[in-house]
């Protein structure tokens, strides 16, 4: 994924310690961001500087050897699959192994189809694919991080044949050409920055800039400064730069796209003025080199680790077990730098026809080895009936999600539930009102009535909402102006991840307060459906592993304390509302009786993930409405 990794004697290019040394500070922030140290929030910019230096390295091996007239496009690929291929099979076989061993019928299926495409450099276009709410979340995802090595080897697929063309055809127009292509690829990922596809963030044309950034710089498009200052200045600013976006940056930062550009521009900005500066010394430390080294090696074996480890415990890595695995990646990678990496990278151990030979047999047995757990179906057989029972909670959802769930994002109609009437009640919510719509709809139903139901995925019923996606706005404008148009609505119930922590801000709640007034000025009735206590594991998945280990008595939630202590100001609004005729269903109460929150009822589970109801969970929260 990143280049050589130390003096390569089949290529012409200089080694420069400092850039073993930014390799890792990209490999660093990435580790300790995936292992959830506090601090690191921003480090998975890592992954671009990442690309930044393999542009910059592979750019300026191929475009040496063009302008020296031996270049020579099965060569090329030799030197990428000695760097990529070994390490990489013999980790995606790992997982296979490990995964067959550990996961459960559902998680284990989507491990071979990645390692299919992971051994096809199409892993990128998988994931990419592979989304929506039972498609299983990074936490069951251990080859996630494969994406990135597809965007590379997709950008060098067709490089070096645009390099060899230009040479051929214009050569004075390498920097021009290479440029625009880059520019045209950096205005659609700021363009796209806020698609919520996937695509910006998996697929080449939005990511192919980082690398052209590298490109460039070998291409010689920036003259060389000489003056010691300036290079100091801009070797710092460069580090700046990429400590800004590690540590400021976090998960709700809208990335890729412009938000890229300080890490990537930190990076070239190293491998610019970097030599002879004091932050090339800095780099050129024999610590940094050394993880330098072992960072691809590092990249591969963290996050299966990560991953594994997170899965058998349910829980997110801390304290002595974060400390555990990140000294195991360290191992491990050591491991495979020195038994791996190193021997097939050696021209006089393996010869460049033992290595495509290498290359085809480690993708035959990973297909054998996919489809062969492919056939087996999840596999079942493995686990008591017990746990596949639990586990089967998972699907324990409205029957009408799929139908009536994010109607507006896909432009259709709000879906009616309950009796053959005209609706007279609304729900109005995010994903967490959909099990709560229908179990509402059945009580409904009963009595002859029906409601409609508007609810889409990350977007609380408040009006002025700031979200990510603008299409949030749009529904909830659209849900405010049918209660408006629809006098037979006369009952609006609201529900939402109220307890997600980021919704316990008095800013928030005086957008809800607002949206509160808003409907009540209609002369419609108002029930607030209270915060859903979230679980600190996948319910189903925790509640299966203690009954694979004959320990469900042990079966807890989280304490009802947490839950109150994210929702204080939220609580503390509610007397205010109650006082102007707001119906309150307190989900946390009837959730969490006693100290601890409850996880199953009548032996079901009472969520489908970690904070969503399933359908028991919500026929417990609306029955106990009177």
């Amino acid at each position: 994924m990143h280049g050589p990794a130390r003096p390569d004697p089949l290529s012409a290019i200089r080694y420069r310690r400092d850039v073993d040394g930014l390799r890792s500070v990209a490999i660093l922030p990435v580790l300790l961001f995936h292992a959830h140290v506090p601090g690191f929030s921003g480090g998975y910019v890592g992954v671009d500087i990442f690309f930044v230096i393999s542009g910059f390295l592979i750019t300026g091996i191929i475009a040496r050897e063009i302008d020296a007239g031996r270049f020579s496009i099965l060569r090329f690929y030799e030197r990428r699959f000695r760097r990529i291929v070994p390490a990489l099979s013999t980790m995606i076989l790992a997982v296979l192994a490990a995964s067959a061993w550990l996961y459960f019928p559902g998680d284990l299926e989507g491990v071979p189809r990645s390692a299919l495409a992971a051994s096809a450099f199409a892993s990128n276009l998988w994931f990419f694919t592979d989304t929506g709410y039972f498609a299983g979340g990074a936490d069951v995802k251990p080859l996630l991080h494969t994406w990135s090595l597809a965007v590379e080897e997709q950008y060098y697929i067709g490089f070096p044949i645009l390099l060899m063309l230009l040479a051929r055809f214009a050569p004075r127009g390498r920097v021009a050409v290479v440029g625009g292509i880059a520019l045209i690829s950096l205005t659609l990922a700021i363009l796209m920055q806020r698609d919520t596809s996937g695509f910006t963030f998996y697929l080449l044309p939005t990511r192919a800039w980082e690398l052209f950034a590298g490109a460039l710089l070998a291409l010689g498009a920036i003259p060389a400064v000489r003056v010691r200052w300036l290079r100091e200045a801009i070797a710092w600013g460069g580090l700046a730069a990429v400590a800004f976006a590690v540590f400021c940056y976090d998960r709700t930062t809208i990335f890729p796209g412009i938000t890229a550009l300080p890490p990537v521009l930190g990076a070239a900005a190293m491998l610019y003025a970097a030599p002879g500066t004091s932050v090339g010394r800095l780099l050129s430390m024999r610590l940094l080199v050394g993880i330098g080294l072992i960072s691809y090696s590092l990249y591969l074996w963290h996050w299966p680790l990560i991953v594994f480890t997170e899965y058998v415990t349910d829980l997110p890595l801390s304290g002595g077990t974060r400390t555990s695995v990140t000294a195991a990646s360290f191992v491990a990678a050591i491991l495979s730098w020195r038994f791996v990496e190193r021997p097939f990278r050696d021209p006089a151990r393996f010869s460049a026809k033992a290595i495509f030979s290498f290359t085809a047999a480690a993708t035959l047995l990973i297909a054998a080895a996919s489809l062969a757990l492919m056939a087996q179906g999840g596999w079942p057989s493995r686990f008591r009936p017990e746990a596949l029972r639990l586990l089967a909670a998972r699907h324990d959802v409205s029957p009408a999600r799929g139908q009536c769930h994010d109607n507006s994002l896909r432009g259709e109609r709000p879906c009616i539930l309950g009796a053959r009437a005209r609706p007279d009640t609304m729900l109005w919510g995010d994903s967490h009102g959909v099990e709560l719509s229908y179990a509402l709809s059945e009580k409904l139903r009963r009595e002859g009535r029906a409601l409609v139901e508007r609810t889409t995925s990350s977007c609380p019923p408040v009006i002025g909402y700031d979200a990510t996606d603008p299409r949030c706005a749009a529904a909830n404008r659209a849900a405010l102006d049918a209660i408006r148009a629809d006098r037979g609505i006369r009952h609006v119930y609201l529900a939402a991840f109220w307890a997600n922590g980021r919704f316990d801000d008095p800013a928030f709640v005086a957008k809800l307060d607002r949206t509160i007034v808003a409907i009540r000025s209609e002369g419609r009735s108002v029930t607030l459906i209270g915060a859903v206590p979230p679980q600190p594991f996948d319910v189903p998945r925790r509640l299966a592993h203690l009954a694979a280990q004959g320990r469900l008595s042990e079966a807890l939630g989280v304490e009802r304390s947490d839950v109150i202590a994210r929702t204080i100001h939220l609580r503390g609004a509610v007397s205010r509302w109650r006082a102007r005729g707001v119906h309150l269903i307190d989900a946390t109460a009837i959730l969490c009786p006693r100290e601890r929150c409850d996880l199953l009822e009548a032996g079901r589970p009472l969520y489908f993930d970690s904070h969503h109801l399933s359908m028991t969970g919500a026929r417990r929260v609306i029955a106990a409405d009177r």
